[in-house]
Order: C-alpha cells, then structure tokens, then sequence
C-alpha cells in the first residue's frame, strides 16, 4: 500500500479521457478512418472507478478496488466517496479575454434592435471601448475582475484558463494586463495561461493599420514577450489582413511566442490556412471556415477551436464541427468569455456545442477536456504551457478533476444553468468545494 495526497473513489462513471483508437495522427483522430460509428463512444469510462493522486499528478486510475488497494482513502490527505457521481477531468478554457475593465451591456441590447457588432466598433465602441476603460483602469481594479471571473470559471469546472491581453493596444497597458495574468495565476488556483494579443484592434490614434502593425512588432512585442506564451491576432475584415497576421505571427515567433489566430469568424479572409503555414497551435472561431480550411488545419496539426457562445451572444449560424472531425482534427470548445460574450461558463459551452452545433455529450466534453489542452499544446513538446495529458486522468498526467454531482457526463450539457460540478481539484489540492466555494 502507498499514500496518495488525494483518493477520489466509487464512482459510477469516471472518465479518463479520449477513446482507446480515437486520437493520434491522421485517420486516427475522431472523424478520421478508424473513429467509431457511435459518437458517444469517443471517452474512456470506467465504472466505480478512482483516481489517486499524488504530489500533483494522477499515480493511480482504474476500478475502485484496484485502485483502493493500492491507495487506501484513509491514508489519503483528501478523499471523497463519489458513489453516485460522474469524475472527469477538469475542462481547459483555451480561449478567453478575460481581464478587462468597463461594462457594455447597452451593447446587448443594441444589437437586440438589429445593430451590427460591426457598426457598433465603428462608431467607438466594442473592442476600443473596453480599451479606453481598461487603459484607465488601476492594476488592482483589473486583478480583482479578473480573480472574480476565475471563480466563477473555477465553480462551472474549469481548472485551467488561457486568458489574452488585447485591451491596451500600446505597450504599456498591453504590459500592465499580462503583469495582471501573472499575479493572479500566483493568486488563484486556476492554472493560467497567457497570451499576448495587441493585435485586437486598431486604436483610434493608429493613422493607419501598417503604422500600428509596426507599433505591436516595434514597441509592444519587445515589453510583453517575457510575460506571454502565445501571439494572437483578429485576422479579418477591416481588422488585420493576412498578410498583416503573417507579420504579426512571425515576429512574435522571432520572440518566442507560439502562434494562435482568430479566423474566419466574419467572413472567409484566408486566416485558416496562414495558420496550416505557420504551424499555429490553434486556428480560433471558424464560423466561415470551409472544407478546404479543415483539411488544411488538419495536415498542419493545428487545433480548431470551437466558440459557440460567440455565434449565440451574435446571433449567428455556429461554426460546423463535422467538417473539422471529417477531415482528422481534434477539436476544441472554449467560451470566449469578453464584454461582448459574457459567458464564462465551460459548462454551458458545453450545452451550446451540442444544442447549437450538434456534438454529442460525450465530444462536448472530449472537446472541453482534451481538445483544450491540445489547443494549449500540451501535445507538442516544445511548449510547455500546460502539462502533457491535460484534459485527462492517465497516470503522469496532471492532478486536475471535478467531481459532479450527476451520475453521467451528460448531465454538463443536459441541465444547462444548473452547474452539477461539486468539487474541483487542481494539481491534487481541493480548488473548490460546492458549499465553501474557491479555496484561494
């Protein structure tokens, strides 16, 4: 027998992560030739299953009494009897704006009169409104908005939240939100991850967007990539062009920042397959994405991300899933929570997955768990933003996992605004119980 930091035991669905033949290169990969017919069959469930863990990261998974044996609950630190309920991994919210100042709810409810989000940025708002508000706003402000959020996040499962800056657009605020990130990953107990986004928009001051172009690479680049692990960028519409992002990309590769991209989302500008030529970790929103564009994102490696509170806060048609899992790609879920997508919760991502964009339970929750960390590259070596195995319970994989209180995975996205996550563990250690909240 061995002591464990923490046993969670008895559970009556226990899910590890993706299905045995179910991911790994080309055909392998949902979607691809070898996926199953059934797309419920895409998760590795046990049941009355455990999970131990110690010193941060799962040592045993596997059915109760085995797992038990080895790892006795009352040796443990932590333990719960989960009898009755499902265990999975934490969900990995691969793309938020969470840390702003300033409220744009007349916005909502302009756009429910029939305004366009285009129209509204033209006239000063959206994006260069939060920018003026954050830009005033003190290091304290922001950081206690941004652990506010978090918990929040932490209560609807999510154990690990890349967060962008982006509302600054000049350098010293674009520094100031970044120094903000790293303080509150210190903080709170969510794992965050960083990503530098200055090419957002373009603040009213530029003279034109070539001139801020050169302002990012020129003076932001330089004082935020110390802070950041990725580079982003809105290519579209009257926003950056492609060959604005290509330059964007490759100078903030030149500083050791790995490439995301916003594609697609407006209109088809061609930002899908700069990031199959640069290699991005993730192509983002997709919603005008086409065959071509998956099979490309596909061969390159780069993981789709999915952001169907995004089409619900517009009022648009959702990104299509099939066409990504068609061609091979893991996808991914996140919620996109900004001003104008004030939906912080994976789990309702979660419902709008299935409900709007037609995934099952159990790919809704595959693309929350999994496919997050795959678009964070925990599947590429040479990035260590998240641990290996994130969006899993395997043995060496990090200590991250909610306990609901359900008896199956499908209850996240059944019981929409009623959240079923009961407990959540980050790296082993109790981040939030139902009844006592955040343990900050």
């Amino acid at each position: 027998m061995t002591d464990a930091d923490t046993v969670v035991y008895g559970a009556a669905e226990l899910i590890t992560g993706p299905a045995s033949g179910t991911t790994g290169e080309g055909g392998d990969h949902p979607g691809g030739d070898d996926a199953p017919a059934d797309p419920d069959a895409v998760l590795e469930r046990i049941e009355d299953g455990a999970v131990a863990v110690a010193d941060g990261e799962v040592v045993a998974v596997g059915p109760t009494e085995e797992v038990v044996r080895e790892y006795p609950p009352e040796n443990a630190a932590d333990a719960i009897d989960a009898s009755g309920k499902t265990v999975l991994p934490g969900f990995v919210d691969s793309h938020t704006h969470a840390v702003f100042a300033g409220d744009r709810s007349d916005e909502f409810a302009a756009k429910l009169r029939g305004k366009p989000y285009q129209e509204i940025l033209a006239e000063g708002g959206g994006i260069l409104r939060t920018v003026r508000a954050t830009r005033n706003a003190s290091k304290e402000t922001l950081l206690e908005n941004l652990l506010e959020r978090l918990d929040t996040m932490l209560a609807s499962g999510a154990t690990t939240v890349e967060v962008k800056s982006g509302y600054g657009l000049d350098a010293e605020t674009e520094r100031k939100l970044l120094e903000v990130v790293d303080r509150a990953d210190d903080e709170h107990p969510v794992r965050l991850v960083p990503t530098f986004m200055g090419a957002h928009a373009v603040p009213g001051e530029a003279e034109t967007t070539a001139d801020y172009v050169d302002r990012v690479i020129e003076e932001q680049l330089p004082v935020v990539a110390e802070l950041a692990v990725f580079c982003d960028v809105f290519c579209e519409e009257d926003v950056f062009s492609v060959a604005d992002s290509r330059r964007l990309l490759k100078a903030g590769r030149e500083h050791g920042l790995e490439p995301k991209i916003h594609a697609e989302e407006f209109a088809r500008l061609g930002g899908s397959q700069l990031a199959a030529d640069l290699n991005a970790v993730s192509a983002d929103h997709l919603l005008q994405a086409t065959d071509e564009d998956a099979a490309a994102l596909a061969d390159a490696g780069v993981a789709p991300t999915l952001l169907p509170g995004t089409a619900f806060a517009l009022g648009t048609a959702y990104a299509e899933p099939r066409r990504f899992l068609a061609a091979g790609s893991e996808i991914a879920i996140a919620t996109d929570f900004n001003p104008n997508c004030y939906a912080p919760g994976m789990e309702f991502a979660a419902t709008l997955a299935c409900v709007g964009m037609g995934l099952s339970p159990a790919e809704a929750i595959r693309a929350s768990t999994y496919g997050g960390g795959v678009a964070l590259g925990a599947d590429r070596p040479r990035i260590d933003a998240v641990p290996s195995d994130s969006g899993t319970l395997r043995e060496g994989g990090p200590g991250d996992l909610l306990v609901l209180d359900a008896p199956s995975h499908a209850h996240v996205p059944y019981r929409f605004g009623d959240s079923v996550v009961e407990h959540a563990f980050i790296a082993g250690d109790r981040a939030y119980a139902f009844r006592s909240g955040v343990n900050r």
